[in-house]
This record gives structure tokens, sequence and C-alpha cells, in this order.
């Protein structure tokens, strides 16, 4: 695949000689840290930068000493699947007053650092920015006191500051996701998960609480994901009276042969007079007016804990070469920055811009201007917000709308975790918008069989944790069949349909598509969400079910390595590396960013060609690192990415070539990767892209009835909705054939592939990296599209 050529920096070109970056951590831990540490060590190394550690964080930076030691490669080797903080972390006083600034000054300038890379909250990136703006100050000091030459004011004139968030909460403006939030959200969704079923056993009410400080966002998110009866945010408080009307929805639920309720409350909860609403009230609260059997579980520092999430692991890596690349180019006049996500894109915002802002949340919430506090977090989670309510509290049938409208909805091609949530989500904001929601079973197949039912409001409770299809989905496409379709649409006056599936989905819509020229019958709004773990549906960057594909490759990474070491344990230091096949049809998706969130030395893929030469060469790379530093080397290949140099021959080739250095083990994860619970991501974005997609489709509804029925014949009510880099985007699908390779079933130009050189860098390749869309700096208020949400997933 080509790449773009404006800005295009090569390896020879990104020079950091003479540099001396420091990474540190700070505040709170958070799962991907390590990550974010190991990226900006090898990517100052890669640029020919000296790399520093400062343990302990700024406490390490005040007490110098062996607090600041230099990396090398193999220092942040096996680090990235590692949770919480390698480096450690610590909140230091002294650095909060003029005399530790001094000494952490002091510090620095002994070892020639004057680029600092600070992973950690709104705290300690504001710190970060007082230190840069008192910098030539403490310089003047310390020569003043004879701690430091004169000239050394000059040499170390300025202090330049990137900073990444790394935080569970999510809690900080000007990034859509902050590093560890994700992997929070897992611990989260798998207690969830796990108490719904001594719950469902015992006929009980739970009621968790979350972290988050005083931000809601992994209460409501969470709760988003587990389709919890009720949430408690601190940033939108619950009307007075809230204990009634909580109570009834409960007692409702129960009467709708539900067997459990789940209460999620964060734990900066508040009401609207800013009294904190706490676990055991609402317990206590539920016992007395419901009677109900009820517990409490507070999950505490397990959300903190455990392995980073494939999420994660990538943001993390990204951002950690991103930072490297804004320390480089940046002057003494640039202000600190940080590196953060919109979207699907990395952007650099000024850090006191996002503190400002941040701050500016909590003194909307302590005047209890709860509205504004919302929307200053930003649109994702004003969009969270309104989706869980939508989705949760079902509106009396006297208030709903009477559209008369019939929507179907169905899957399509192979299952994908999250089709579930999407169904559900489809199901009830269809119901809300009035219409009458129908269920296709096994696909087009089931479509001209008959196999079509309404479905209501409670027949979806419970779905949006269940992996596979619970619809049931078949690849059949519909032109053999088109005329049976016909006649059942017409049977059960199927006024719009949305379908969910991957390759074979979009396929079906352009039959369809073209159908209409017989078919009246397709002349209705029709919309497609992409779904299947191998993201290669053209016209989107992202596709629900890929997200719990990257962590299931990631999780049996890691149990492979665990394997390895108990073998290592009895047979001494064996080096051993791992020959892994993975799913994706033609695409490289899942073997490339899978590669890069478990650190692999090698991704081979259709899309980029190699040969024999290359395999020798990597075979050659990964025996010389095995002889110097590493213990165990990981290769991905995807399937089909050439039909000679099989998986079998890959395993054999490094056998033979690695013989004395190391050995081989291979594993085909197969449809592993299809199954399981879907990850949080998928949850999310499922929900979320199904509602907006409803909404659409209701528009299209009315825009489209004239005389007493539904005639849309134009492109643009035959769509795909897909993410595009930071925006949700309708595009028709008839426009999207130019866009597709139908030979090989991928879009002629993928984003992920721009990944690549990063996951290269990164195994101590030297490559090319294509910087194009880097080094923009924006204002964090001005950083969103107006009719984007632009962090739909999560």
């Amino acid at each position: 695949m080509a790449q773009p050529d404006s800005k295009k920096i090569f390896f020879e070109n990104l020079s950091g000689a003479g540099k001396a970056i420091a990474v540190l951590t700070s505040g709170g831990d958070a799962q991907g840290m390590n990550g974010a540490v190991r990226a900006v060590v090898r990517m100052g190394l890669y640029v020919g930068a000296k790399v520093y550690f400062i343990h302990e964080g700024y406490q390490g930076m005040v007490d110098g000493g062996d607090n600041i030691k230099e990396a090398t490669w193999e220092s942040v080797s096996s680090m990235l699947q590692l949770g919480g903080t390698v480096i450690g972390s610590a909140r230091c006083k002294e650095f909060r007053t003029h005399e530790g600034r001094l000494k952490a000054a002091h510090n620095l300038v002994q070892h020639g650092i004057t680029n600092l890379c600070v992973i950690g909250g709104d705290g300690s990136l504001t710190g970060a920015n007082l230190f840069k703006e008192e910098w030539s100050g403490l310089l003047n000091e310390l020569v003043e006191q004879g701690l430091i030459e004169a000239d050394a004011v000059q040499k170390y004139s300025a202090l330049h500051i990137v900073g990444m968030v790394g935080s569970i909460d999510n809690d900080f403006c000007g990034t859509d996701m902050t590093i560890g939030t994700d992997s929070a959200l897992h611990r989260i969704i798998e207690v969830v998960d796990a108490i719904m079923t001594t719950a469902q056993s015992h006929q009980r009410t739970f009621v968790l609480e979350v972290m988050g400080r005083h931000c809601g966002y992994l209460a409501l998110v969470s709760g988003l994901a587990c389709g919890a009866d009720w949430v408690l945010i601190p940033e939108m408080p619950p009307e007075d009276g809230w204990e009634e009307k909580m109570c009834q929805k409960l007692s409702a639920n129960r009467a709708g042969m539900k067997r459990l309720n789940i209460i999620i409350v964060a734990e900066g909860a508040i009401d609207r007079n800013n009294k904190p609403i706490t676990t055991e009230y609402v317990k206590n609260l539920v016992v007395k007016c419901l009677g109900f059997d009820t517990r409490v579980t507070i999950l505490g520092h397990v959300q903190r804990g455990g392995t980073p999430s494939a999420f994660d692991r990538i943001l993390a890596s990204r951002m950690g070469v991103e930072a490297v690349l804004a320390l480089l180019e940046t002057t003494a006049n640039t202000p600190a920055c940080v590196v953060s996500l919109c979207g699907n894109t990395s952007v650099r915002v000024p850090l006191m811009e996002c503190v400002q802002m941040t701050q500016e949340v909590q003194k909307a919430m302590d005047q209890k201007r709860f509205e504004e506090a919302v929307k200053l977090r930003g649109r994702s989670f004003e969009n969270n917000l309104k989706t869980y309510k939508l989705l949760a509290h079902r509106k009396p049938e006297s208030e709903l709308p009477t559209s008369n409208f019939n929507v179907a909805v169905l899957n399509v091609g192979a299952p994908a975790a999250g089709m579930n949530a999407a169904v559900r989500s489809a199901v009830r904001v269809g119901i809300s918008e009035g219409h009458k929601m129908f269920a296709v079973s096994d696909g087009f197949e089931g479509f001209y069989k008959g196999q079509i039912k309404e479905v209501k409001w409670g027949d979806v409770g419970g779905w949006t944790g269940q992996g596979g299809s619970l619809l049931g989905t078949k690849r059949t496409l519909p032109a053999k069949h088109v005329e049976k379709i016909a006649e059942q649409m017409r049977k059960h006056n199927i006024n719009a349909l949305l379908i969910i599936g991957g390759f074979e989905a979009f396929e079906s819509l352009l039959q369809l598509y073209e159908a209409r020229a017989n078919y009246e019958e397709f002349c209705i709004p029709m919309c497609i969400l992409p779904a299947t773990i191998s993201n290669n549906v053209p016209g989107t960057d992202l596709s629900i079910g890929a997200d719990t594909a990257l962590n299931a490759i990631v999780e049996l990474m890691c149990v492979c390595q665990t394997c390895d070491r108990i073998k290592q344990s009895a047979s001494g230091t064996k080096r051993r590396v791992f020959i892994i096949e993975t799913m994706g049809g033609y695409c490289g998706y899942l073997a490339t960013v899978g590669g890069l969130a478990s650190g692999a030395d090698a991704a081979y893929i259709y899309e980029e060609p190699f040969d024999i030469k290359e395999l020798q060469a990597n075979v050659e790379h990964l025996t010389e690192k095995m002889k110097t530093s590493i213990q165990r080397g990981l290769v991905l290949r995807n399937e089909n990415c050439n039909e000679n140099y099989t998986t079998d021959f890959i395993y054999q080739l490094y056998s033979e070539e690695g013989r004395g250095v190391f050995d081989c083990r291979k594993n085909v994860l197969g449809h592993m990767q299809q199954g399981g619970a879907p990850s949080p991501f998928d949850r999310n974005f499922g929900t979320k892209i199904s509602a907006k997609a409803m909404q659409w489709v209701s528009k299209k509804l009315v825009e489209t009835f004239r005389q007493g029925r539904v005639f849309a014949n134009t492109e643009d009510s035959c769509c795909l909705l897909g993410m595009r880099r930071r925006t949700l985007v309708f595009q028709p699908v008839v426009q999207l054939k130019d866009e597709t390779d139908f030979v090989h079933r991928i879009p002629k130009e993928q984003w992920w592939l721009k990944l690549r050189p990063l996951m290269k860098i990164l195994a101590k390749y030297k490559t090319s990296y294509d910087v194009s869309d880097s080094g923009q700096l924006e204002h964090v208020v001005h950083n969103r599209p107006k009719d984007s949400d632009a962090s739909v997933a999560m």
C-alpha cells in the first residue's frame, strides 16, 4: 500500500543526536503506563537521543542519585504486558515547593536532560508546566549557589515538556481516552459479569461502587456495557425524588421476569445538593422500600490492577512515539503540550488549556451547573449519557410516538462479539422512536424462509454481554433469493432495514440497492453497521468485534509466554520464538495491530508483500537480538498473507535458522478470536453506533414517507455507518465500490498500515515512519469536528 508522500520522515532525518529525554510516571498508576514508557525509550533511542528513567516520579527527580538512570533498549523488554508502572510512581510534596523544584532542576542539569515526558494526571502535568515556567529562574539560582557553571544556563536554556495522560478515571479534558481507562473498564466488566451469575441464582440486587474520583466516566460506560438498571454519577445527579423512581424501575424489571438488578455508583456520586450518595445508602433504600436481598461490592484498587488491554497497549505505544516526535520538534517558545486521542487520531493540545477546562468541570459541579459540567466533559461523555438514558429507561406506552413504521434487524456473515449489543440498542431505540421492531433469524437465509418475528423491549434484556449472535447469522447473500425476500418484506410491511455484519453484509446491501430497479420493496432506508473481527469493511476505520479479537490474541500471547516461563523454570533459560497464525482473511489488521499490542518482532500480511530474502533477514535480526538480550520472540502471520509461505513453512524456517540460539513453537489461534464475551469497547461501540443508525433510519423514514408509503431510491438512503478518523459518517454503499478490492475482500486503502513502521521501530528495525498526521498543535476547545462524536467507541 502506498503511503502519503507529504512530511514523511526517514530514520536518518529523525535526529535526536545530542538530546537527552527523561520519562517519568507520576500520581496514581494506570495499566498501559509501561507501554508508554517502552515506546518513549525505544523511539528516543531510535532517533539517536539519550533516554533516562526517572524512578518514583517527581520524588525521584528531587532525590536524584540512582533514581535517574540511563535506559537501554533491553531495559524495556517484556514490559508491555505488565500492569502498573515498572519505574514506580509517588506523590511528592517536596516538588510542590520551590526548594524541591530547585533540587530537581539541579539533578536534571547534571544529566544534561532538557526534555521531559511526563505520564500522569492533571496534577502531575500542572506541576510539569510550572517547572517549565520557572526553569530559567531555577538555573540562575543554581549558578548563584555555585552548583552549576554559568555556561549551563545557555546550554540548557529551555525545558521542553510533553505529557501523556495516564489515569483510569478518564477525567482529563482534551483527550477522548486516557491511558488505563479501557483496562479499568475490563476489570469492572469482568466483575459485573461474574456477579450477574450469582445475582441471578439468588434473585439479588447488587450495588457496585467504581472508582473515578469526581468523574463518572467509569460508572457511566460500565453501566452502558452491562445494561445496568441504574447509574449514579457526579456530573448529572438524579432529580429530587429519584429514590422512588429507582425503586419503581427495579420493581418493574423484577415483574418483567428479570431475576437480578445491578446498580452502579461512582465513588464521587452526589445528589442535587452536592450531598454524597453512598452504596450503603442505596442498599438500605432498596431493602427498606422493596425488601430485595441486596449486596454491596466495592471494586476498589482491583480496577487499577491486572494486565493492560489491547486498546491501552496500542494507545500507549502510539502516544509514546508521538511524544518523542513532539519533543524533537519543540522550540523554546513551544508551550507544554499533551498528546491526546481524538477519534482514531493522535493530536497535540496545549497542556494548560486542558488543565483549565478540567478544573472548570469541577467548578461547574460545585456551583450546581450540572448540565454545563456534562458538556464540559465533552461530546463523548454527553453522548454516553444520552444513550444510557435512551436504553435504560423505557418511556410509558402513552408517551411513545406512534410512527406506524416497521423496521427489521438482522445479522449477516460470521459472528462478531458486540453484535448482540448492537441489536439490543437498535431494538430499544427503535421502540423509543415509536417503531415496531422485527428480528430476522439466520441472516438472509432466515429472511427468505420467513424467520421474522416482532421483538419487544424486554426480549433483548441481558444481550449486551453475550458473545456471538443470538439472532443467528449466515453468510448467505440475498441475490439468489431476492424475490422471496421481497415477498417477506411485503408480508411483514418492512419499511426499513438495519444490517449488522462484515464484508458479506456490505455485499448484501449493494445487491439490495441494485435490486431496487426491479423490486420497490427495497426502496426503503437501509443501513449497515460493520461488525467483523477482520476489520475489512470499506468505509470505516473500526468494526464491531475487532477489539474483542485483539484482546483474545493478546491474552493468548500471555498464556503462551506464561507456559513458556513455567517450562523454563524447569529447563534452564532456553530462548523461544512463537509463530502465531491469526484470522482476518486477506486483511492484515489483526496480525499488525495484534503484533503492536503484544510487542511482536514481525507480522506477515497480504497487504505488504514479502519474499524469502525478507524472511531470512527477519530470522537473522531476531537471532541477533536473542543472542544479546531477549529471551522470547513473537512472529505473527495473517492466515492468507502468502499461499506458499505458510505458517508451517515459516515455523520450519525459523526452527532451522535459529538452531542453537532458540527453538520455536507455533499456534493457530483459529475461532478463539471470534468467541468469548465482547470487550467493553465492542459493547459500547456496538451500542452507540446502533443507536445513531436507528436515529438516522427514523429521520429517513419521515423524509421518504409520502402518499401513504415509504419510497426511498436515492443513493443516500442506502448507507454504511463507519468511523473515519474523527467522525462517524453515513456513506452511500454504492460510492464505496471504488474503494473496495472485491477479489480479496478488503478496502484499497487502510489506515492501520501506518502503524506497521511503528511496530517495526519498536522491534528495533530501521524503517521510514510517516508523520503526515503529526505535528499539529490544536486548541482543546476547537479540536472536535462540529458534527462528530469523535469518541463514539468509548
